[in-house]
Formats: C-alpha cells, sequence, structure tokens
C-alpha cells in the first residue's frame, strides 16, 4: 500500500512572523525568503490577514494590501491563504456585515485565494455570514473548529473534548455553510495527543472520506509534533509547518522536524526536496538576521498548559510590555490567565479572546482581581462577541455589567452591529472624508479595521508608528557622554550639549545649570502655567489613542479626556473634577509611562 502524502501550508511568513515578533516585520525584509520558499517547491502559502493585517498599519507603516499584492507576484502560482476571525474578520473589534462582505472582496481583489475561517468561541452563528462571503467572492473557504486543553484542574462542563469539536462540526454542516476545507486549530498547542486523536477521527465520520482535514498546532507547550503525529494518524491529511527561523517555540513545528519524523514511516511522508527546503531555510535566516527574536519566542513552557496563552498572542504581548516598560508583569500576567479563563466562558485562547484573556490579567495584576474590567473581556461574558461554550461565572458577569455600564445581550454579533450606526462603511466613509483621505473601498476597510490608527496611517505613512524591533534596538548601549534622547511626559527631545548652548531637536538654545533646587522642582512638582491645577496622570504606560479636549474647554467630573492604547485595548482617561481644561500635555501617538502628567484641569 502506497504511503500517503501530507500536504503542508508554510506558514512562516503570517503565523510565523506572529508567533515570534508580534507580526512587525517589513515585506522588504522577507520577500526574497517567499521567493526562496518557492522556488523550493513549495505553492501553499499563509500570506496575510490575521494580526498581519493591523500590524502593518500599527507598527511596520505599510499598506497590507500592497504587502498582499507584493506576495502575490513573489509566489505567483501558489494558493495564498489568509486568516479571518470570522465577525471580527482581521481585528479585534467585530464588525456588521458590510465590513464583512468587502473583506472577502478586497482579499480576492489583492491575490489571495483562501481564507482560513474561525470563531474562537465556537459559536456557528459567527461563521455563517462570513463563509457565505468568503464563498461569494470565489475564494476557498477553510471553515476551523477552534481546540485547546482546559487548564489542569479545571471541570470541562463538557467542552473542549473530542465529542464537542465534533458536535462544532455538525452544526457547521447544518448551518449550511459553504465550504472546502476543515482546519482544527489549537492556537495555544495545549490539547493532548489522545484528544487530536480521537478529534480527526470522529471528524473523519462526520465528513466523510474526500473533504480535506488540516491540522494547526504550536510547539509551545512542547507537545506539537506528537500532536501532528497523532493527527494523521486519526484521518488528517494537511498540517501547518514552518520554517527557521520562524518555527518551534511559539510556532509551528519546522518542516525539516516534520520531515525527519516522518522518515521511514511506513504510511506517511512528506513529499518535499529537503536540501531545497534547507536553502529556502538559509535565505529565510539570512532575511531575518537584523530582528530582535525574543528568548521568550524560542523556548517550550511546559507550564503553558495551565494559562493557555496561544504562540501568537503571547509574543505579540510581550512585544507590548517590552513597548511600554511593563516587561516585569510577564509571569504575573500569565498567571492570571488562568482564573480569566476559568470564569470567563471556556472561550478557546486565540484571538481575539486570547487578547481578551491577556487584556484582564494584566488588569487584575496591575488593579487587583476583577477590579477594573477589559473592555473586550467584560463584552465577552456579557454576550456581545457571541455565545460562551458554557455560560461565565455569574459574579464576573455582574461586575463586568456594572463596570461597563451594559446589560447581557443574547442578540447576534450581527444583530448588534448592523445596527451601531459608529460602525460599517458609513461611519467608515465619513471618517475618511473628515480627515480629507479619498473614499476607496481599500481606505473603507482600513478606516473600519484599524479606526484611528489606520486613518493616521493613510494621512502619512512616515508619521505612523515604526514599531519592528531589531538587534541594534535592544543591544546593550554604553554610557551616552555624546548626544542622547530625553523623554519628558511622554515627548522625546534629542539633545546634544555644546558648551553653553544646547540643540534640542535641531534648534540651538542657551542653557545654564546652577546647584541646588530653584523654582518648579524646589516645590515638590511641576506647576502649569495657567496656575495651579489638578493633574490627571497615566496610570499605566501606553500611547496616546486620541484627545478629545483642548485647553479652555470646559469639562464635568468624568466627562473623557483621551483615551489611551495600552496592550490593544482602548484605556479611557476621565477627569477627577469639574472645572476647565489649563493644559494638554500629550498629543496623539505620543509613548507615557506611569505617573506622567497627560491634562491639567483648573
Amino acid at each position: 500500500m502506497a504511503k500517503k502524502n501530507i500536504k503542508f501550508m508554510c506558514t512562516a511568513f503570517r503565523d510565523g512572523f506572529q508567533s515570534v515578533i508580534g507580526a512587525r516585520v517589513l515585506s522588504k525584509d522577507f520577500l526574497p525568503a517567499v521567493e526562496a520558499a518557492y522556488d523550493a517547491g513549495i505553492r501553499w502559502f499563509e500570506a496575510g490577514g490575521g494580526a498581519r493585517f493591523q500590524s502593518c498599519y500599527f507598527y511596520c507603516q505599510e499598506d497590507a494590501f500592497d504587502v498582499m499584492d507584493k506576495f502575490r507576484k513573489a509566489a505567483p502560482e501558489a494558493d495564498l491563504q489568509t486568516l479571518s476571525r470570522g465577525v471580527n474578520v482581521v481585528g479585534l473589534e467585530s464588525q456588521p456585515s458590510d465590513m464583512i462582505k468587502l473583506h472577502a472582496q478586497m482579499f480576492k481583489k489583492h491575490g489571495m485565494t483562501s481564507i482560513r475561517n474561525f470563531d474562537a468561541l465556537n459559536d456557528v452563528n459567527n461563521l455563517k455570514w462570513s463563509g457565505q462571503c468568503i464563498h461569494d467572492a470565489g475564494l476557498k473557504h477553510e471553515v476551523v473548529v477552534t481546540m485547546m486543553g482546559l487548564p489542569p484542574g479545571i471541570d470541562n462542563q463538557g467542552t473542549h473534548t473530542p465529542e464537542f469539536y465534533a458536535g462544532r462540526l455538525r452544526l457547521i454542516k447544518e448551518a449550511g455553510i459553504p465550504f472546502d476545507r476543515v482546519c482544527f486549530k489549537d492556537a495555544s498547542g495545549t490539547s493532548t495527543q489522545a484528544t487530536v486523536y480521537k478529534t480527526m477521527k470522529l471528524a473523519r465520520e462526520v465528513l466523510g472520506p474526500k473533504v480535506h482535514i488540516q491540522f494547526h498546532s504550536h510547539e509551545t507547550a512542547g507537545n506539537g509534533i506528537a500532536c501532528y503525529l497523532a493527527a494523521i494518524r486519526g484521518g488528517a491529511d494537511g498540517l501547518d509547518l514552518s520554517m527557521a527561523p520562524m518555527s518551534g517555540g511559539t510556532c509551528q513545528p519546522d518542516i525539516i522536524t516534520m520531515w525527519h519524523a516522518l522518515d521511514g514511516d511506513p504510511d506517511f511522508a512528506l513529499d518535499v526536496d529537503i536540501e531545497k527546503i534547507r536553502k529556502a531555510e538559509a535565505v529565510f535566516k539570512d532575511c531575518m538576521k537584523d530582528y530582535f527574536l525574543p528568548p521568550e519566542a524560542m523556548n517550550v513552557s511546559p507550564a503553558i498548559i495551565w494559562s493557555p496563552m496561544p504562540g501568537g498572542a503571547l509574543t505579540a504581548n510581550t512585544q507590548m510590555l517590552r513597548d511600554n516598560n511593563m516587561m516585569d508583569k510577564y509571569d504575573d500576567m500569565i498567571a492570571e490567565m488562568y482564573d480569566c479563563v476559568r470564569l470567563g466562558g471556556f472561550g478557546t485562547s486565540v484571538t481575539p479572546v486570547s487578547q481578551f484573556y491577556a487584556q484582564q490579567a494584566i488588569q487584575n495584576v496591575m488593579f487587583g482581581k476583577f477590579k477594573k474590567f477589559a473592555p473586550g473581556y467584560a463584552k465577552m461574558v456579557l454576550g456581545y462577541f457571541g455565545k460562551t461554550p458554557v455560560s461565565p461565572d455569574p459574579e464576573i458577569v455582574k461586575l463586568a455589567s456594572e463596570a461597563l455600564k451594559l446589560e447581557p445581550t443574547t442578540k447576534t454579533v450581527l444583530e448588534l452591529n448592523d445596527a451601531d450606526t459608529t460602525k460599517g462603511r458609513a461611519a467608515a466613509e465619513k471618517a475618511l472624508k473628515e480627515a480629507g483621505l479619498p473614499v476607496t473601498d481599500e481606505n473603507v476597510f482600513i478606516a473600519a479595521a484599524c479606526r484611528e490608527k489606520g486613518i493616521l496611517f493613510l494621512k502619512d505613512p512616515s508619521k505612523a508608528p515604526m514599531g519592528c524591533r531589531f538587534n541594534k534596538d535592544v543591544a546593550p548601549k554604553a554610557a551616552a557622554t555624546g548626544p542622547c534622547t530625553v523623554t519628558v511626559n511622554g515627548k522625546a527631545y534629542g539633545i546634544e550639549l555644546k558648551g553653553d548652548k544646547a540643540i534640542v531637536n535641531g534648534r540651538e538654545i542657551a542653557f545654564k545649570v546652577e546647584d541646588g533646587l530653584k523654582g518648579p522642582a524646589a516645590s515638590g512638582g511641576a506647576q502649569n502655567a495657567g496656575g495651579a491645577g489638578t493633574e490627571v496622570k497615566a496610570n499605566v504606560p501606553g500611547s496616546v489613542l486620541r484627545v478629545n479636549v483642548k485647553p479652555g474647554d470646559s469639562v464635568a467630573k468624568g466627562d473623557e479626556l483621551l483615551v489611551m492604547d495600552v496592550m490593544k485595548m482602548e484605556q479611557p482617561v476621565v477627569s477627577p473634577v469639574d472645572g476647565a481644561v489649563q493644559s494638554v500635555l500629550v498629543a496623539q501617538t505620543d509613548k507615557v509611562n506611569t505617573g506622567d502628567v497627560l491634562v491639567v484641569i483648573g
């Protein structure tokens, strides 16, 4: 009997990037490796979507649609697949019907041929319209059942078992959702071999012999290859594999590792020219040599089974923790994941739910357990992202409702979003027109998916944040004896001292240094030009997403002054008093640290 050839999709240039460097990479740096992989015979790539859509605008000063076009040019005959999050498509925020349809149309227009489509809650209602739109756009629809291992010691309440996953697959079929392939996706790599094997066996019974079954996992917990072997022996036809240096650790297993695991196997084979794959990996390693690869992304973490953080979310979060000088909170954040999962309804730890868990975990670390709520987590337990596999803890639901002043809902996500005038095409077009930007389908989708950050990019890509992290950025530096950067209230000033002159951001300014404290510093705090007032300070590090007030504005206690972006989470800053705005000390995109003065109220 002939061996079964296991098909594979190369995830190196999407999930690999997300799982190692938080999806922050420039296309000019990695496209030569795509060409090398294509020359090596690879014909199925994950080429975008997921975090690689927003990250282009948030961190890379690139247009994701341009990157897709370039990817198609580099791999002209390949099946280029992207990742979609059901009603969330390629953002953390869910979208209305028109944006879900536009997503499929735009990705088809820009060279993609397949879309993998999942819902973190395994709520079939969140897959119906998105799957139909993918099919109607002429794309292959790879529908997904999301998996994870619940943390040890938690009663599964009938969820995250092979029978549960097979039941979700039956619901997908019964809903009449058109699909071409089925993927079982374990983003945290926490499922057991036994669960994977039995899930594949049951799935094959549900689907029959002809439907392609793909399995996706990560090496995060150290059992990726073992689960891949269990998957193909249970009936899976294909696997997701990556390439070094974006493989292993928090990523998918490497193509070479899987080839080796099947070498000599009597039943299965990976049909590749391994020497060509080795050469392609050498090109890829050279392409990525200047990027900082976080050590936590390169290691296996057995303890992750107690706090199922997906590879892609793990490094995205550690990148943001580093950006905000909060990396010391990482271990505590991971530990808090346990209760966030236990009490939150057992949604699969994959985007956006993994981010909701992480955002709530950091809130618990900073302010005490469930003393404050991350909006995404709160809305999830209240039903605004769909129906969770089990009912969330009633006390958590009560606290979340009080925190957001929002009642629980049983409406579908599309019902809610289609009725929300702040979402959809009309709202996106309005934002574009107010910013003086052209109204194109691409710009409409960017504005809808990326909000203020998308508008900021479209106004001037060169002024959008550059968040790629290179080795030179994290290398230890000698003590500065020449020019340096001084950050005050989140604003950076380039300073060089030349005798009795200082060059500040290119301007020459006279200065004088005297012994002792004279003036504002001596009184124990900065005074404001408008007189003494109430300083409104940042209680966590982050960046300024938008400022809603200007000097002279009257505000009441509780009014929103500005909104910070903290770990991809909008955190409003409100006025603690009634009064008038004396001064605003920050602007959009400014990075601020805990204790920085943001606004002064007189």
